[in-house]
């Protein structure tokens, strides 16, 4: 009877020592840098993956621009969505990136959007006759949306007359917060922030006036290591992280 209690205890002691060197399953963490535009589908994203990984993914939005200046000056980001292909290229070219990692991970639309209903009637005849005090763009030096504002603009031959109006955000956001509160009344903004907005107006933009805004998504050095900076990659690349992409306007790069 001894030796069978002695038995016992020492298996389940051996059972304790043996779950102590296991420990836990924990899930992971990241940190994403995005640009502004795919706010609204990044969260939604991160939700979905979170429910699927049991990882987290902690966002930092803003100006792709921006973004990469963080990146170069040691940033902890791990993942990087951009909203253009240039900025992605460079962190693999200067080291910031995994190799190999980089792909495209939709594709944006440009919008000219306005809180006045009345104001678009679904062309660009609002923005050639300029009888507004201000039109919005995203700086077009670091936000791809707003490069693309100007191309528009060009490609209509109303981008000098139009100058003195337009009215700089630091980002899409920014932008999009210009015309929603009426400081300007008409704003390029993306489609995936008003494509749930029954209210206003708009002129969604024929993509052959403005090069394609690719946005490329790239694995940083930084989170080469981590499951879930990994795990996100693939996330995003799968179906559930497409469907949520599609639902915001954005072409996914296919």
């Amino acid at each position: 009877m001894t030796f069978e209690k002695s038995i016992s205890r020492s298996g389940i002691a051996a059972f304790l020592v043996a779950c102590a060197f296991c420990g836990p399953v924990r899930a992971g963490e990241t940190i994403a840098a995005v640009a502004a535009n795919f706010t609204e589908a990044a969260k939604e994203i991160g939700a979905a993956f979170t429910q699927a990984t049991g990882h987290d993914v902690i966002y930092s939005f803003g100006p792709t621009g921006q973004l990469y200046t963080q990146i170069t000056q040691d940033a902890p980001f791990e993942v990087f969505l951009a909203a253009d292909q240039a900025r992605p290229e460079l962190a693999e070219a200067e080291g910031y990136a995994a190799p190999g990692s980089r792909f495209t991970y939709a594709v944006g639309q440009l919008v000219l959007w306005s809180a006045d209903a009345g104001l678009i009637d679904g062309t660009s005849a609002a923005l050639e006759a300029g009888e507004f005090t201000h039109v919005a763009i995203a700086n077009p030096q670091t936000a791809p949306y707003g490069a693309a504002a100007v191309e528009v603009m060009k490609a209509l031959a109303v981008h000098d007359d139009l100058a003195p109006k337009i009215v700089q955000g630091k980002s899409i956001s920014q932008t999009h917060q210009f015309a929603t509160t009426g400081n300007a009344e008409l704003g390029f903004v993306a489609l995936s922030q008003v494509i749930a907005d029954e209210a206003g107006s708009r002129w969604v933009i024929p993509q052959e006036m403005y090069s394609p805004i690719r946005q490329d998504a790239v694995l940083l050095e930084k989170g080469a290591r981590n499951e879930a900076a990994t795990a996100y990659i693939d996330f995003l690349k799968g179906p559930e992280a497409r469907t949520i992409i599609a639902k915001y306007g954005y072409g996914t790069g296919e």
